[in-house]
C-alpha cells in the first residue's frame, strides 16, 4: 500500500491561507494559484490549500474535523511557540496544557483548521 504524502485542506482563500502557512511554515509555496496553494515540507510531505468553492467533487466539510500535528522536543518550545503564535494573532482553541500524553496546545488557521502542536511526555516514550 502506497504511503501517504500529502494532505489536502479545503479553505475559503487559497491566497490568504497561503499567506498564513507561510509565515507559520517559514517557507514559500512552490505552488500558488487563485484556487490551489501547495508548499513542500521537509520530508517531501505536501501540504495543498485548496478552494472550497472549486473543488470537485464539491466538499461539504470545515475546519476543524481533524487536526494538523507538529512534534517538539520539549515542553519549554511548545510554550514557547504558543507564545509566538499568539504574539503573531494566530486564534488559539486550546492554552499550552498538561494531558495524558504530554504537553500540548491548539491552533486555528483562517479556516478554523486545527493545528495541534504537542511534546510526548518522557513516560509516554519510555512504555
Amino acid at each position: 500500500m502506497a504511503t501517504p504524502n500529502f494532505v489536502i485542506l479545503y479553505v475559503d482563500s487559497p491566497e490568504a491561507s497561503g499567506a498564513f502557512y507561510a509565515k507559520l511554515l517559514g517557507r514559500q509555496p512552490v505552488e500558488s494559484s487563485q484556487t490551489f496553494v501547495l508548499f513542500v515540507l521537509d520530508g517531501g510531505f505536501k501540504l495543498g490549500l485548496w478552494s472550497r468553492h472549486t473543488v470537485e467533487p464539491a466538499a461539504s466539510a470545515a475546519g476543524g474535523g481533524a487536526e494538523i500535528v507538529l512534534a517538539l522536543e520539549t515542553p519549554g518550545q511548545v510554550d514557547a511557540t504558543h507564545a509566538d503564535w499568539a504574539g503573531r494573532g494566530i486564534g488559539m482553541a486550546q492554552a499550552p496544557t498538561d494531558m495524558d500524553f504530554g504537553r500540548t496546545f491548539v491552533a486555528l488557521d483562517p479556516d478554523g483548521h486545527r493545528l495541534r502542536i504537542y511534546c510526548l511526555d518522557e513516560a509516554v516514550v519510555s512504555s
